[in-house]
């Protein structure tokens, strides 16, 4: 059998066919961390599209911990404009929800309404200074609320680095055992199993973990208890054949 590196390089060579740019990796415990990646480097960025809703919930965290937001506060569904795309936010009868349930509908069906929600609640400032001065992120911006065409055709977009990736695996370790108790569970129902779960056989391992996608562009970020892994793809072409390659990697959960 040839060696892990090797057959990550057979893996991901559909991407480098495919002109998509992508940053892969991949820590098994005890084993030497896996970086793969056709850009300059860690820091060389991706659009962030719903990954950016790791780094908004870590924050959330960091922020009611110091007393300045509480999950149990009543929120307005309506206080925001009635996005669509991901979740169902806008479908629900009921108009006023805690914002721990915002905070899961924002992970598990990765809800963009309850993210605007969050975002409204947090403040775009308030969160780019938590990213930078909470959570040590260095490439992670946050510019617009989610499918804000307006602020996107201006210029504005949500960024992300495979450095900071790598880093949201040491920030939820970092969550005392009451954070973690709830925080994982949202993670753990994440709903898309179109990516790295692809070949996973249900009901075998429970995953934590976000994906995110818009035009061009994939990504699935999580762990197990023995396994961080995640591939960030933009520039993508043959979504097909990209799925393919999530898959294939994906398998690695199980190894």
């Amino acid at each position: 059998m040839l060696p892990i590196s090797k057959r990550l390089l057979q893996v991901l060579e559909p991407l480098d066919e495919n002109g998509a740019q992508y940053a892969f990796y991949c820590r098994k415990e005890g084993q030497e961390p896996i970086f793969k990646t056709n850009v300059d480097s860690q820091r060389g960025r991706f659009a962030a599209a719903s990954i950016i809703k790791i780094p908004i919930l870590l924050a959330w965290v960091k922020l009611e911990r110091r007393g300045e937001v509480n999950r149990a506060e009543l929120c307005d569904l309506d206080a925001e404009p009635q996005v669509q795309g991901a979740g169902f936010s806008w479908l629900l009868r009921a108009r006023r929800l805690p914002y721990q349930d915002v905070l899961l509908l924002m992970m598990a069906v990765s809800d963009n309404l309850c993210t605007n929600l969050i975002i409204r609640r947090v403040g775009i400032e308030r969160l780019a200074l938590a990213f930078r001065e909470e959570l040590g992120l260095e490439g992670t911006v946050l510019q617009r609320k989610l499918m804000d065409y307006a602020a996107r055709a201006r210029g504005l977009e949500n960024w992300i680095t495979a450095a900071d990736c790598i880093r949201f695996f040491d920030l939820v370790r970092e969550l005392s055992p009451d954070e973690r108790a709830w925080v994982e569970p949202m993670l753990a129902a994440n709903q898309d199993d179109l990516l790295l779960m692809r070949r996973i056989p249900r009901d075998t391992i429970t995953f934590y973990h976000k994906t995110g996608s818009m035009t061009g562009v994939l990504h699935d970020w999580g762990y197990t208890p023995g396994c961080d892994i995640f591939l960030l793809t933009q520039g993508v072409k043959d979504e097909p054949a990209a799925f393919e390659v999530f898959g294939e990697l994906g398998r690695l959960l199980l190894e």
